[in-house]
């Protein structure tokens, strides 16, 4: 791997676009550490200490390389743009005007697309940005020291803004990555933020193994199942069911084309890390929803928090559930069976041993939903696993969302690398797979 990246940083052309991706994450990385106006850091961080774990903001967490719990400036993260994406894609579908104009419009359309996204991830980063101000309002600690400094509609006015700057400026930052770097930029942002964490995860264990706090044999097994998992991931991730597709001989004038038999490759894990995305978001509702009120000891709320939240056996049936739903609804938003078989009949298709179009359709359509179960059981196992080894040792609470990060980062790396196999592969240069 690393003699292939020496390959790869010797053709001048690719070196430059690495280089450009190290800088823009590098300042991605410096506007993690620039905090946002009239809030006080040191107290920030006190705040969320004092309001205990949550699954939800420990997820944005570590998504965020840490930011989130500082109130830096790029807090939000890319978090708005993935949210406005999908609702922009969902309406692309329920409308079929907008459909029409995106789809028949070429270039143009996709362009219209892309501004729709950004303008929409612009809002939702208001609207985030003001809620973040809510929280950070409303608490004081122990002490009854203030979160934010000089409150006022000036104030409220600056920190909301500025959160929502912060989305526009990684945003912009992401697709500079796509058109002039290595990779998918918002795939970089998120791979960059939890990376980042990886040095003070590593020193906290170390200094748990010092401390006895974490047995050295467990450290063992940890690593050694990291590896394991890795590996389990990346071997899912590439794995794909194929659809025999054969094209029927054309002859045009002196020429014939068609002819030659293909496959349409339907990938075990299509969704990617959406579903956990959609589903923690779900479950952690209530948790969110309670800290914004004082916390209860007693009654029905009180039990109802507990069940709600990890590891109790609700949570996690819950969360199989919700990830098992968006998984299927996920894989149907980016495939649909019927404009696919209507695009083979079109083009002279055809799956031996069964009829174009609609025999076609359904198919398809019925492969989706197996490889689709397979993908959201092993989303599930990835998710879960780590909530479940936390449960039996407290020590181990911070790998409850490591199998997420886990799964980011495998899958960012395979894309990056296949994008820098191809680029080199253009350029008649043999590498990668030698």
């Amino acid at each position: 791997m690393f003699k292939t990246l020496v390959n790869a940083w010797r053709i001048p052309d690719i070196r430059k676009k690495l280089l450009f991706t190290i800088f823009v994450l590098f300042l991605y990385r410096v506007g993690n550490a620039v905090p946002i106006p009239f809030i006080d850091p040191v107290a920030v961080k006190a705040m969320f200490t004092f309001q205990g774990e949550n699954a939800f903001y420990g997820y944005l967490n570590m998504l965020t390389g840490g930011s989130f719990t500082a109130a830096t400036i790029f807090a939000l993260s890319i978090f708005p743009y993935i949210t406005s994406s999908i609702i922009i894609q969902l309406l692309v579908m329920a409308i079929p005007a907008l459909e029409r104009k995106v789809k028949e419009g070429g270039e143009a359309g996709r362009k219209f697309q892309e501004k729709m996204v950004r303008y929409g991830a612009i809002v939702l980063g208001i609207v985030q940005g003001f809620i973040y101000y809510l929280n950070l309002a409303r608490s004081t600690l122990t002490d009854g020291t203030s979160i934010i400094i000089n409150n006022g509609f000036f104030t409220a006015f600056m920190i909301v803004m500025t959160f929502a700057a912060g989305t526009a400026l990684i945003t912009w930052l992401g697709e500079m990555i796509t058109n002039k770097g290595i990779g998918n930029g918002i795939s970089m942002i998120l791979f960059a933020g939890i990376i980042s964490r990886l040095p003070a995860d590593l020193t906290t264990g170390i200094a748990g193994i010092r401390a006895g706090t974490l047995p050295i044999w467990l450290a063992v097994i940890i690593v050694l199942g990291t590896i394991a998992l890795v590996g389990f991931v990346v071997w899912v991730s590439q794995a794909e069911r194929r659809i025999p597709v054969q094209y029927a001989k054309r002859v045009v004038g002196r020429k014939v084309y068609g002819g030659q038999s293909t496959f349409i490759p339907m990938k075990v894990n299509m969704t990617g890390v959406m579903p956990i995305i959609f589903a923690s978001s779900i479950v952690s509702l209530p948790a969110i929803i309670a800290s914004f009120f004082q916390a209860p000891t007693a009654g029905f709320w009180y039990h109802f928090l507990r069940l709600t939240q990890p590891p109790s056996i609700v949570y996690m049936v819950l969360y199989i559930l919700l990830i098992v739903a968006f998984s299927f609804f996920y894989a149907y938003t980016q495939v649909n069976p019927f404009e696919m078989a209507n695009n083979m009949k079109n083009n002279g298709g055809f799956v031996p041993g069964l009829r174009p179009g609609r025999s076609t359709a359904e198919h398809i359509s019925k492969i989706m939903k197996h490889v689709t179960v397979l993908g959201a059981i092993f989303l599930s196992f990835v998710a879960i696993l780590p909530v479940i080894v936390s449960a039996f040792d407290a020590n181990l609470s911070n790998l409850a969302l490591g199998g997420t990060s886990l799964l980011i980062v495998v899958g960012v790396a395979i894309e990056t690398v296949q994008q820098l196999e191809s680029q080199m592969m253009l350029r008649h240069y043999k590498g990668f797979l030698e």
